[in-house]
């Protein structure tokens, strides 16, 4: 049902639903600090509002790997032609053919409520990453704007945010360390280190 209602939406979700204020999404990337010539996975790309930033700040030395399940959002992505080493590949990140150790950055941009299988989805995420890698959830309005407006559509009224406490157990189960959460009034930003084996014992 969810995957059908994404398809559904491509063709009108950057009219209606995506973020249209370039200065949030750019002030956004500023803080996830991502490196030159990073490799990066973007989890749920949807039709690449956030893409082309995440690319700029790769580089053309860099990789960005766009991956979604809803291939009408990917498609639609794919053809706004981003300069960039990018990627695209339709797949559910709990399944999805990706070596494990790969990524020096996995993001979420405005994509994590929609995880039905958040648990899974954050372990696969941890799989994939570099030891050392960080993880980034983020949005460009506050968790009570994103929950409250899910709770408005039948497709999606149980997607919501989890509260502080509740990420910091996922993530932390998952085997995330060095986890920050910041909710301010315009954003929400939850970022997570993959352990770094090597250091321990």
């Amino acid at each position: 049902m969810i995957k059908a209602y994404f398809n559904q939406r491509a063709t009108v979700w950057d009219e209606t639903d995506s973020e249209k204020d370039t200065t949030k999404l750019e002030r956004m990337v500023q803080r996830l600090k991502i490196e030159p010539g990073s490799t990066v996975l973007d989890v749920g790309s949807g039709t690449g509002v956030f893409i082309p930033f995440i690319s700029n700040k790769v580089g053309k030395n860099g990789r960005l790997i766009a991956l979604d399940f809803a291939e009408e959002m990917l498609r639609k992505a794919q053809a706004k032609g981003f300069d960039g080493n990018i990627e695209y590949l339709h797949a559910d990140i709990t399944s999805a053919p990706l070596l494990e150790g790969v990524f020096d950055v996995v993001v979420c941009y405005s994509s994590f409520p929609h995880f039905q299988d958040k648990p899974r989805t954050l372990s696969e995420v941890n799989r994939v990453l570099k030891n050392g890698g960080r993880l980034f959830i983020c949005h460009t309005s506050s968790r009570a704007e994103i929950n409250q407006l899910h709770r408005r559509i039948p497709a999606v009224e149980n997607d919501i945010l989890p509260n502080e406490r509740e990420m910091r157990i996922m993530l932390s189960v998952a085997g995330f360390t060095d986890i920050k959460i910041d909710e301010s009034g315009e954003s929400y930003l939850a970022s997570a280190r993959k352990t770094n084996r090597s250091r321990l014992g």
